[in-house]
């Protein structure tokens, strides 16, 4: 060799794209492509990451104490099972690094979010995607995939990016029904937005057992997906062994702050979940009166089925020439859909209108 020569699993995948957020000739184009908060952070968080600056020449404490005391006093958790990353992303990619590798097999859903098969593939794990069924998980098809080499089970509940929930029920059965060697990462990155009565974002699962991992943000509806704040709750030995390969310092100052604050903000999750709620079941009725079929999401978002590739392809270059950016997910097996961020009742009410007339010619 006459240079140094990187793994063949890092050739194996496509890079990450996250959503676009500049448009041409738009100085500020209505960007509805990321599922961002609609109302952006909390003031609160704004407040205190200022104050942080005057100690940024103090290294941050590794083990985000006073942040996870925070969150298990917000969410009745033990905050002794709460580990937190820099995005939930990268929780995601240190328990597959962990109980990953080399001859063993990662199942995901054939829509799933696109980190657990780059962080499969990059970890030299086999990623096996199960067929869906109306674009929500089947847990059937999942348990289908299941041999011996099996090591874990990845599935966003609700999913990213169609929106659509499991109801807690096949949950249970999915862990049932997996050998208890196999571990199953519940990736609830949505969970404060779903208003189902049978919906548990993992809490339960984790607490039964050894096997079950529970992870979430604060990208989402805290409005922080800049900071890259995220954090897992997990039975006692896979904490221990995620708090050996964590970076030594994974939440920086800033974001330890803010996510503090934004937790103490008054009545922020319950304003933004009523919020998203109105404008995610408004845009969907608007849009399901142009004609368009809308897949039913428990999400900050929602996926729109254009039949074909190129009404969807036309409705996008409709909607940029309007200076609204949306998601193309191709990348997802979804050429023929767009997925639509539930922003500002402004912002909602814009893509419902430009819709509405590409619909009408």
């Amino acid at each position: 060799m006459t240079k140094p020569v990187a793994r063949p699993e890092i050739f194996s995948v496509a890079s990450y794209v996250g959503g676009e957020s500049k448009l041409a000739g738009f100085e500020n184009p209505t960007k509805l492509s990321s599922n961002e908060g609609a109302f952006g952070p909390p003031p609160g968080a704004i407040k205190v990451m200022a104050q942080a600056a005057a100690t940024m020449h103090r290294y941050p404490d590794g083990g985000s104490t006073k942040l996870r005391e925070a969150i298990g006093a917000k969410f009745g958790l033990d905050p002794a099972r709460i580990v937190c990353g820099n995005g939930s992303d990268e929780l995601l990619s240190l328990l597959i690094q962990s109980y990953g590798g080399p001859g063993t097999e990662l199942i995901m859903s054939e829509h799933g979010f696109a980190i657990y098969e780059i962080a499969g593939k990059l970890a030299g794990c086999t990623v096996l995607k199960a067929p869906e069924t109306s674009l929500t998980t089947d847990v059937d098809a999942i348990l289908f995939l299941v041999t011996p080499a099996t090591r874990m089970v990845f599935i966003a509940n609700p999913n990213n990016p169609t929106g659509t929930a499991l109801p807690q029920s096949e949950v249970e059965r999915l862990r049932d029904s997996l050998p208890p060697h196999v571990l199953l990462v519940l990736d609830a990155a949505y969970a404060e937005y779903v208003e189902r009565a049978d919906y548990d974002a993992g809490v339960k699962l984790v607490d039964a057992g050894e096997n079950t991992v529970m992870t979430r943000t604060f990208s989402k509806i805290f409005g922080m997906g800049g900071a890259r704040l995220g954090w897992c709750y997990a039975p006692a030995a896979i904490v221990d062994v995620l708090n050996r390969v964590r970076p030594p310092f994974p939440i920086n100052n800033f974001a330890a702050a803010a996510g503090i604050a934004a937790l103490a903000e008054p009545s922020w999750l319950e304003t933004s979940r009523a919020h998203n709620s109105t404008e995610r079941r408004r845009l969907t009725e608007r849009l399901t009166q142009s004609g368009l079929k809308v897949i039913p999401s428990e999400a900050n978002f929602v996926l729109v089925d254009f039949v074909t590739v190129e009404r969807a392809s036309a409705a996008d270059a409709y909607l940029r020439q309007r200076g609204i950016i949306v998601r193309q997910v191709k990348s997802y097996g979804l050429p023929h859909c767009l997925r639509i961020t539930i922003g500002t009742s402004e912002e909602c009410s814009r893509v419902a209108e430009h819709l509405t007339e590409f619909c009408h010619g």
